[in-house]
């Protein structure tokens, strides 16, 4: 029996974006009845808010998140073992990319499953596209800690680490700590330390800005609750 294709799908990074979505990404949720999903709320909102002149009560949506356990994606993934295309939809962006849909791309591997991924935003790479910052050696490090005292070591090991290789450092926090993280980070780098804030990139309050860290202690810039890529560099 031949397998089916899983097709990792984009999803928007700002709520009224929706032309950030390509024809072949709308084309493809068009001809598929079954996705994996982090949230199902949100993927059935996302895939109504692309009017595609579908049924969404028709479409077969299971969850697949960061607490999905290695059995429970084996039991997920049996019918694209047996010829079933599934979508997988990630809470926000590229699925697979700082997101549990990378189980599921896992899996597909070690079955022989064919992956396709679709074009589509990436906060990431679009911060990065557009802070100046070093794009041929970059590396991202999704969540650092919470804590002052644990993340002041991490920050100046990224600082040391760019200083030495010349790698710009790309990094998140949950929207409702990206304030008290970019007070921290004002507070812990070097004053020349180049920092890039990139603010709900494709939205409405899309802001975009690279500089030292002494001349973004002069800003007063909002970022809680919204979606915000950091990435750290120091200058060459």
């Amino acid at each position: 029996m031949d397998k089916g294709v899983l097709y990792l799908i984009p999803v928007v990074i700002a709520d009224e974006a929706n032309s950030t979505i390509p024809e072949q990404v709308r084309s493809t949720i068009k001809k598929l009845d079954s996705f994996l999903v982090e949230n199902l709320r949100t993927a059935r909102r996302y895939i109504s808010s692309l009017k595609l002149d579908i049924t969404i009560e028709e479409l077969e949506f299971r969850e697949l998140n960061k607490n999905t356990s290695d059995t429970e994606v084996y039991q997920l993934m049996q019918p694209l073992l047996q010829g079933k295309c599934i979508g997988v939809l990630s809470e926000s962006g590229c699925p697979g990319v700082a997101d549990p849909g990378a189980k599921a791309v896992s899996f597909a591997h070690k079955h022989k499953v064919q992956v396709v991924p679709l074009v589509g935003p990436s906060s990431i790479l679009l911060a990065l596209m557009a802070s100046g910052l070093n794009g041929q050696k970059f590396s991202f490090h999704g969540y650092l800690p919470i804590k002052t005292t644990e993340l002041r070591p991490v920050i100046q090991d990224l600082e040391l680490s760019s200083s030495h290789k010349g790698f710009a450092h790309i990094f998140i926090e949950a929207p409702y700590r990206n304030q008290q993280l970019f007070k921290n980070l004002l507070q812990i780098a070097h004053g020349e330390t180049l920092l890039c804030v990139a603010r709900d990139l494709t939205g409405r309050e899309e802001f975009v800005r690279t500089m030292p860290i002494r001349k973004w202690k002069e800003e007063n810039i909002k970022l809680h609750k919204i979606p915000t890529i950091f990435i750290l560099q120091t200058p060459a």
